[in-house]
C-alpha cells in the first residue's frame, strides 16, 4: 500500500506498538473517535504491516450530533472515522454505546454539580466506555494489543510497564489516564506519546487522510457550546434552586445566584455581585443550603486534601513527588499520607499553599514525568483558617 510505505519510511512504526512478536503476525485494534488523532494511530498500525481492526464508540444521538463541532465519537465524526478506515484499507466497526455513556460519564457529571463539585468527565469516560469496554473488546477479537491516540508514553519499567507524560507538554494528556490499571497498561499502546502535534498532522497529510486539517475536540465533548449549566438542568431541573451569596468571613449576604449548577470553587467571573472593596471569589458551595460562599484569593488557599478511590500505577518511588489537581496546572510538590492505590483514601499535603482546588477534581501524583497514580479530591484543608482572619 503506498500510504503504509510513505510512512513506514519517516517513523519505525512497528516500534511504536511494542508488539509481542512480528508485525505481520500480530492484530491490533485501535480506538477511532474520529479525529485526527486516532486516526494516525489507525494510519501506523497499518504502515506496521500488522492486521488492523478499526472500533468507534457511538456516544450520542447520530442525527443530533451531526455537524457538532468540539465533540468526537458522534455524527460526523463517525463518518469520518469510516472514511479513514476505508481509506487505509482496515476493518471498521462502530458500537452504540449511547445508553453507557449517558448513564456513566453525562449523568454522573449533572449530579456532580449538583452536589457543589467540579467533576472531570472525560476521566470517568477513559475508566469506563474507553478502557473497560474497548479493551474487553479488543480481547474478543484477539487483538495483540489495543492503540488510542492519546498523548502519554507507555515505559518500561524495572517493575513493567509505566506511564509517563508525552514528551510533548502542550499535548500531555496523561491527567486523564491517572486511573489507568496496570492490567490494562499492559494491553494498551500510544503511539503519539513521542511525537508533537505538528508531524502528527504531517502524517496525517501524507497518509491522504480527510480528516488531517480537522480541529481539535474540546475537553468535554458533550458540552460544545461550554454551557454546563443547560446540559446539567435539562438532566436534574432541581439544580436551578436559587440561593444566597454570602461572604465567606463576614457571613453577610451580597446577592442571590440561581442554582449552585453555576459555580465552581475559585470562580471569579459571574458573581453579579459589584461594588466590593475587594475581588471576590467563590471559596466554597454548600448544595444542601444552596448556598454560595465568596472571599478574597488568600481564602482559597489550601493547605492538603482528602483524596478518595485511588489508584496506583507500578511501585511507590521513595523519591519526592508532585501532583496536579487541575487539568492545565502545573505539578507542585506534595507528600502523600497513607497508603495509595486499591481504592484506598489518603491526604495530599501541599509543600506551599495551593489555590483553587475544587471538590470533584481529580489529583495526580507524579514522580518526575511518570504517572504514579491519583484519585478524587474529596475535602480541603484551608491553609488559612475563618478563626484567624482579622
Amino acid at each position: 500500500m503506498e500510504t503504509a510505505a510513505t510512512l513506514d519510511s519517516a517513523l519505525d512504526t512497528a516500534s511504536l506498538f511494542d508488539l509481542p512478536r512480528p508485525a505481520t503476525e500480530c492484530r491490533i485494534v485501535v480506538a477511532m473517535s474520529g479525529g485526527v488523532d486516532s486516526s494516525v494511530v489507525a494510519a501506523l498500525a497499518a504502515a506496521s504491516g500488522a492486521e488492523v481492526i478499526g472500533i468507534t464508540l457511538q456516544l450520542y444521538d447520530y442525527g443530533a450530533a451531526t455537524g457538532r463541532k468540539g465533540a468526537c465519537c458522534a455524527g460526523d465524526d463517525i463518518s469520518d472515522a469510516r472514511a479513514v478506515a476505508d481509506r487505509l484499507g482496515i476493518a471498521h466497526y462502530v458500537f452504540d454505546h449511547e445508553s453507557a455513556f449517558r448513564e456513566e460519564v453525562v449523568e454522573t457529571f449533572a449530579d456532580a454539580y449538583l452536589q457543589g463539585r467540579t467533576p472531570v468527565p472525560c476521566i470517568r469516560c477513559n475508566m469506563g466506555p474507553k478502557f473497560t469496554d474497548l479493551l474487553r473488546m479488543a480481547r474478543e477479537l484477539g487483538a495483540d494489543c489495543l492503540a488510542t491516540g492519546h498523548y502519554v508514553r507507555r515505559e518500561m519499567g524495572p517493575a513493567g510497564a509505566e506511564l509517563h507524560r508525552a514528551l510533548d507538554p502542550a499535548r500531555d494528556q496523561s491527567y486523564f489516564l491517572y486511573a489507568t490499571t496496570e492490567a490494562q497498561l499492559d494491553f494498551l499502546r500510544f503511539p503519539l506519546g513521542g511525537l508533537p502535534k505538528s508531524q502528527v498532522r504531517e502524517l496525517a497529510e501524507q497518509a491522504g487522510l480527510r480528516n488531517a486539517a480537522k480541529p481539535d475536540s474540546q475537553d468535554i465533548c458533550f458540552v460544545p457550546d461550554g454551557d454546563y449549566a443547560k446540559i446539567v438542568t435539562s438532566l436534574r431541573p432541581e439544580g436551578a434552586r436559587t440561593g444566597a451569596i454570602v461572604h465567606a468571613e463576614t457571613g453577610e449576604t451580597l446577592g442571590e445566584h440561581k442554582g449552585v449548577i453555576h459555580f465552581t470553587v475559585g470562580q471569579r467571573r459571574g458573581l453579579d455581585i459589584g461594588g466590593q472593596p475587594e475581588p471576590l471569589y467563590v471559596i466554597g458551595l454548600d448544595a444542601e443550603t444552596a448556598q454560595v460562599r465568596v472571599g478574597p484569593k488568600r481564602l482559597l488557599a489550601v493547605g492538603a486534601a482528602t483524596v478518595i478511590e485511588t489508584n496506583r500505577i507500578g511501585p511507590m518511588p521513595s523519591g519526592p513527588l508532585t501532583a496536579k489537581v487541575r487539568s492545565l496546572s502545573k505539578p507542585v510538590q506534595v507528600t502523600v499520607e497513607g497508603a495509595l492505590g486499591q481504592g484506598a483514601t489518603v491526604t495530599l499535603r501541599f509543600a506551599n499553599p495551593e489555590f483553587g482546588v475544587a471538590p470533584g477534581q481529580a489529583a495526580v501524583i507524579y514522580a518526575d514525568d511518570r504517572v504514579i497514580g491519583g484519585g478524587w479530591i474529596e475535602t480541603t484543608t484551608p491553609a488559612i483558617s475563618l478563626d484567624t482572619v482579622v
